[in-house]
């Protein structure tokens, strides 16, 4: 499979009940890009009814079918990898329910988005590049992905191509190399950098504390630090904020893990040894969480409040997990909300083309990977595709209002709120969930919350 290229037409379509929820059709070619004719299929979509008059999920009215050339994302997705599987293929339904939308709505000046997707190895320079630079020869418009273990090589490859490049990366060093040379990495779009899970975890733990909504035995702060860098700028970020913090929170012990780790019987251990009030499990593989859950659960540390970094985020979390997820705390710094008209309205398109429920949809990928694309097919309205220039700096100049919140790129990474920015209507949301009856249920911030915060049953 590693050798294939992955074409997805956004017209072809394989019908399933009800009509409207149709899946895209796959497309495997190890030699070219193959997009199906268009019109055919437009009048399908017409009899259905489907369609979006202003390419979201909130938008109704069905177009005319789109004819012209089309428009090509390319999309590194990591399928048969070790690592990043459930996490692309959440961007890769998220960008796809997008191109459809958009087409369903006449596309973009009259030519369809279409997607090409590539296996990729986000965990080596090597696979990374390669998969870039297949893009590149394929003349795409623009490349879409979630993230990579390694970000520089995906910037350069990105770079001397000079197409924009939406990024899920959540990498501070990425952003850092980026905006230190924008004239060669200005073709870059990123969302928070990762460091806003440290602070932001401090800050919400502050107001849980001063609300009354918890009080916690101790002011003490546990760290389980994975052994990435990404989890390490996640943890120092964290020490640098408990510092800053005035004596309202001490940092604890922090235990290192390795990816892999199945047997949390020893560090469930050495946090039962001196407990803290809360722990952060600096750890962002779900699966893996998922298991940290079942034994923590049948084997806690009393009254600890626990907080589960971004992991959760993934359908698996909650397969896996089952009841023993039950009143964990986590959070992703590009989240998808469940309070808003526009949140409820995507939610509601997503579960209906995929054919999932509110349990089983991705977190955070399905909404930044859909608003990114909507952000790209604004900025082809407007300026030609291909002229990389011109559209990269259409993006900086022209923010877009999402799922996940304002998308403003003018410094290629998008602001946070509340951690940067106070005011929700400029900055993507920095979501806090707990899992309370078997869902995730938003707790913060205030103006997002679906509930408060629940005491899980090792704290009653």
């Amino acid at each position: 499979m590693n050798d294939f290229k992955r074409i997805i037409d956004p017209i072809e379509r394989v019908p399933r009940a009800p009509c409207h929820a149709w899946r895209t059709k796959v497309i495997r070619s190890k030699t070219s890009i193959r997009v199906a004719s268009l019109a055919a299929a437009a009048a399908l979509l017409a009899a259905c009814g489907g369609g979006s008059g202003d390419a979201s999920a909130t938008g109704a009215a069905t177009a005319a079918a789109p004819t012209g050339e089309p428009i090509v994302i390319g999309a590194p997705f990591a399928q048969s990898g070790p690592a990043g599987i459930a996490d692309h293929k959440d961007c890769w339904n998220g960008t796809d329910l997008a191109i459809e939308e958009i087409n369903n709505a006449g596309g973009v000046n009259g030519r369809p988005l279409a997607l090409s997707v590539t296996d990729i190895d986000i965990l080596t320079p090597e696979g990374i590049t390669a998969a870039f630079q297949k893009l590149a020869a394929e003349k795409v418009s623009a490349i879409q992905s979630a993230f990579v273990i390694i970000p520089p090589p995906a910037l350069d490859a990105a770079a001397a191509y000079g197409a924009p490049y939406m990024s899920g990366d959540t990498n501070i060093d990425a952003q850092k190399l980026a905006t230190a040379d924008t004239a060669k990495y200005g073709n870059y779009f990123t969302d928070p950098a990762e460091t806003y899970y440290g602070s932001g975890f401090i800050t919400f733990l502050t107001q849980l504390s001063d609300s009354g909504s918890w009080t916690p035995t101790n002011n003490k702060v546990d760290i389980i630090r994975g052994d990435t860098a990404y989890n390490k700028n996640i943890a120092d970020a964290t020490e640098a904020a408990i510092a800053a913090s005035g004596g309202k929170w001490e940092l604890g012990q922090i235990i290192d893990i390795t990816a892999g780790t199945k047997d949390w019987g020893p560090v469930i251990a050495k946090l039962q040894a001196n407990p803290a009030g809360a722990i952060m499990v600096d750890h962002w593989i779900g699966a893996e969480l998922a298991s940290f859950s079942q034994q923590f659960a049948g084997d806690p540390v009393a009254d600890s409040l626990v907080y589960l970094q971004y992991g959760p985020s993934q359908p698996e979390f909650l397969q896996i997990a089952g009841a023993a997820a039950e009143g964990f705390v986590w959070g992703t710094v590009i989240g998808v909300g469940n309070t808003s008209d526009q949140d409820k309205a995507f939610r509601a398109a997503y579960q209906a083309k995929f054919g999932v429920d509110d349990v089983s949809m991705g977190m955070v990928y399905t909404g930044w990977c859909y608003d990114t694309v909507n952000v790209l097919a604004n900025a082809w309205k407007n300026v030609d595709p291909a002229d990389f220039a011109a559209v990269n700096e259409y993006i900086k100049a022209n923010p877009y209002d999402g799922v996940t919140g304002h998308l403003d790129f003018s410094k290629q990474a998008v602001p946070i709120y509340p951690t940067v920015e106070t005011d929700p209507a400029k900055g993507v949301t920095h979501y806090f969930y707990q899992v309370q009856g078997g869902r995730h249920t938003t707790i913060a911030p205030d103006g997002d919350a679906e509930a408060a915060f629940v005491k899980p049953a090792w704290m009653q």
